[in-house]
Formats: structure tokens, C-alpha cells, sequence
């Protein structure tokens, strides 16, 4: 049975292309491993090799070898760079950049995007999110948040909403309806992205 294409980017046969695209663009500085970024979105080694293969073929993304890595990097220099870079930070551009952005800060237990964004990478369709909502599980300093959510927005093209709330509200929502309904909703729990390979 085929998948059917992804609701954030329909042009995409797979979301792991528009995962692997968006960190690639919005990291335009940095490569990472094969092994690494399939392992970071939950695909095979065999399917990440076959994607950055098509890519590489493409001129869209650059690969060289290190030892036994296989290291990727966005194809910076080629015309297609710009306008690629801002449509992957409009559609995959959350995931792949607020983990970063907001889990190693102080205070910070976990942290979730909901609303459409995350209802469109969950499957539901409908147009372009016009902004990020994110739920930031924790206690960590506001102006940290705020400088956080500001530099998201440069990275992302669009306003970030960041809720914080504390983990004793989080696991018992009681009767708080903001709560209820974002647990009611599709949510996207945001991880950061730890290389193992530096350079």
C-alpha cells in the first residue's frame, strides 16, 4: 500500500524528505551523518541512504566520506539554495529547528508543538500554518524563551507562540480547559539534535 503524500509538503513522496531537506537548509553550515539523521527521524539506514542518494543526484544536498560516516550537507551553491531554504522553513522548518532552540535552555523538561502546524505533520490536511504554537513543559527563565521564540521566527518566517507551563500542571491538566485541549489535539513532542560527529 503506498503512503500517501505528506500534509505539510504534498510535493513530497515522504515527511523523511522534507525532515531530511529542512535540517540540511536550516543548518546550512553544518553536515551531519547518514546514520545520525536516520536515526533522528526514525527511518532505516537503507531508506536514508536510498533518499540521500536521489538528493545527492539532484544537486540538492552535498555528501562526502569520513572514515566510515557518510556525512550530508545542503547544496548551499546551487540557484535553487535560497527558495529551498524558505520553503522547508514554512513547512518541516519547526522540527527541525525549535528543538535545538529550546530544549537546552535551563529549566526546560520537554516541549511540544501543537495547534496546525503539528495537526498538518500528523496527517490532517489544510493550507500553511501562519504560525507556531509551542508548549514548553518546565520552569525556565521568560526572557530565555522570548529570545528563544524571537530567533525561531527569523529561522522559520513566521510568529512562534511559546506557552510555558509547569510539569505538575502538564501531567494533571485537571480542569484547565487550555490544557485538555491541546492534549484533545495532535501535538509533536520536539527533540533536540545531538551530533556525535563534530566537522
Amino acid at each position: 500500500m503506498q503512503t500517501p503524500p505528506p500534509a505539510l509538503l504534498p510535493l513530497l513522496r515522504t515527511p523523511f524528505q522534507g525532515e531530511l531537506l529542512a535540517w540540511l537548509y536550516l543548518h546550512p553550515r553544518e553536515e551531519a551523518s547518514l546514520a545520525e539523521l536516520a536515526s533522528r527521524f526514525g527511518v532505516s539506514s537503507a531508506t536514508a541512504s536510498r533518499e540521500a542518494d536521489r538528493l545527492v543526484e539532484a544537486e540538492l544536498i552535498t555528501a562526502r566520506r569520513h572514515g566510515n560516516l557518510r556525512l550530508l550537507r545542503a547544496n548551499t551553491t546551487g540557484r535553487l539554495a535560497g527558495p529551498l531554504t524558505e520553503l522547508f522553513a514554512l513547512t518541516y522548518g519547526p522540527i527541525a529547528v525549535l528543538g535545538d532552540l529550546l530544549l537546552p535552555l535551563a529549566g526546560v523538561e520537554e516541549a511540544h508543538i501543537y495547534g496546525s502546524w503539528a495537526a498538518r505533520y500528523t496527517g490532517e490536511h489544510g493550507g500553511v500554518p501562519n504560525d507556531v504554537d509551542v508548549l514548553v513543559v518546565g520552569n525556565p527563565d521568560e526572557d530565555d524563551l522570548y529570545e528563544a521564540a524571537r530567533k525561531a521566527e527569523r529561522l522559520l518566517y513566521r510568529e512562534v507562540n511559546v506557552h510555558r507551563v509547569s510539569p505538575a500542571r502538564w501531567q494533571e491538566p485537571g480542569t484547565d480547559p487550555f490544557l485538555s485541549g491541546v492534549r484533545r489535539r495532535p501535538t509533536v513532542q520536539l527533540e533536540a539534535f545531538e551530533r556525535k560527529h563534530k566537522g
